[in-house]
């Protein structure tokens, strides 16, 4: 019979050193090596969904196609891939107070004909009943356990045999089958291999909410993010009122759908036209305002982009960017200096991305540099002209992807004109002017030109 052994291994990279430490020598974390007694691996292994033991050609296989589990959320279920598919595993992460309770709470009572299963291993079961009423919800097939016993839940599981399971959070559930500690990287990986195996060979889904660390990663060993099939990131800023969906993996599906969420008193809202509520109506003859065309994922959004230039009251310039990657926003800077002439050497530099998200399309460049040029010269902006483009470090405007979509969601939103890269092929559009540019400095040539000449080749200016 093997014996257990102890191991010395850091909760916060999963390293492991031969003794007790006060600092890890692999992260630099200090205060994170624990000691974990681990139980010898048992003979049993996870068997295959297919009960195969041999192998078989691909050509005999014949694949049997299941029909997804509609969530009753159509955000949720373009995120999924068009919904969730038996037997799978889907990874729900963000920050601490971000509403992946709520979501996924608020999810299952939204699928009344279907019994489910929602395990807490935070909360009791007054503390569950009190917030499933602020979601103004009484579902009859809803069933609820406060338990950290990985055991007891399966066990309720196979009970109650519900058609979809939501453990929260896999950092407070433990199994007996090993010694450490509750949330310990060894009992978050055996959780999760448990889960595993009980989700493929009982054909039932489960969605397992999971806590991130400082750095903004999923906590826990990388190893659980490769066991489930689906991991998502729900993100946004506790201040604001939107909250973001996001895939980082999908086996049945693409990671390039996008969800948004209004976190309301009552839960959380789908928001099936993000453009219309990112926008403000107020900032006419306001300088420093530009609007992008951007797409995240495969959506079309139009965002409203601020930036705010003064001179440096200390000194050392700033440069501060909210939404928006700080490094990038320094090289259009820097190519504003070079290829444009504008010396903002001595001055501060503020970006803001209106509405609390976070934006990594580099379509939206000109719109940045437009909004920050705005606020320099303190002239404003035409509200009813859009702009959609990447700069170079030359200077050159440079192609975008889904053109079409971008002009369309602007046509669609009232704009009259929208400003894109040159030589990009796109459908004629009904109700806007498109215009394209080269440079950077042609476009803002035509944002901040003083004279009508005609309206086909200059935009009036609102100031």
């Amino acid at each position: 019979m093997a014996k257990s052994t102890i191991q010395y291994i850091c909760q916060s990279c999963g390293a492991k050193v031969p003794q007790m430490l006060g600092r890890c020598p692999v992260c630099g974390e200090w205060g994170s090596i624990t000691e974990e007694t681990v139980q010898p691996a048992k003979a049993s292994r996870i068997a295959a969904r297919s009960g195969q033991t041999q192998a078989v050609r691909l050509q005999e296989v014949t694949a049997q196609a299941e029909p997804r589990i509609d969530m009753r959320s159509g955000e949720l279920n373009r995120v999924l891939g068009g919904g969730l598919v038996p037997g799978s595993i889907v990874l729900l992460g963000g920050e601490p107070g971000i509403g992946k309770s709520t979501l996924a709470l608020q999810v299952l009572m939204q699928m009344g004909e279907r019994k489910t299963l929602y395990a807490s291993g935070e909360e009791s079961i007054h503390q569950l009943k009190l917030r499933a009423e602020r979601l103004a919800g009484n579902p009859e097939n809803l069933y609820i356990v406060a338990e950290t016993s990985l055991e007891r839940i399966l066990q309720q599981a196979d009970e109650i045999a519900p058609d979809i399971v939501v453990v929260d959070s896999i950092q407070t559930i433990g199994t007996e089958a090993i010694e450490a500690g509750i949330g310990s990287l060894s009992q978050v990986r055996e959780c999760a291999a448990r889960i595993l195996q009980y989700a493929k060979e009982k054909n039932v889904p489960f969605i397992i909410v999971g806590h991130i660390t400082k750095e903004g990663s999923l906590a826990g060993p990388k190893v659980l993010e490769h066991i489930v099939d689906t991991v998502m990131q729900f993100e946004g800023d506790q201040h604001y009122m939107y909250r973001i969906l996001r895939a980082q993996k999908n086996r049945f599906g693409s990671t390039s759908e996008l969800g948004i969420f209004e976190m309301r008193q009552d839960g959380l809202r789908e928001v099936t036209n993000p453009s219309e509520l990112l926008l403000s109506s107020n900032h006419e003859g306001l300088s420093g305002i530009a609007i992008a065309a951007a797409v995240e994922g495969v959506r079309p959004l139009l965002i409203e982009v601020q930036a705010l230039v003064s001179s440096a009251a200390y000194g050392t310039p700033q440069r501060s960017s909210t939404g928006f990657d700080g490094r990038r926003l320094n090289m259009l800077l820097a190519v504003l200096e070079k290829r444009v002439g504008f010396k903002l050497l001595q001055k501060d530099v503020f970006l803001n991305i209106a509405g609390g998200i976070r934006v990594n399309d580099p379509a939206i460049d000109l719109a940045v540099l437009a909004a920050v040029l705005s606020s320099n010269m303190d002239m404003a902006l035409d509200r009813e002209t859009a702009l959609a483009g990447e700069v170079g470090l030359a200077g050159e405007i440079r192609p975008v992807s889904r053109l079409d979509q971008r002009i369309q969601e602007a046509q669609k939103l009232g704009f009259r004109r929208i400003i894109v890269p040159f030589g990009q092929q796109f459908a004629p559009a009904k109700g806007i002017k498109v215009i394209t540019v080269k440079k950077v400095a042609d476009a803002f040539r035509l944002l901040f030109s003083q004279h009508h000449e005609t309206e086909t080749d200059s935009i009036s200016t609102r100031s």
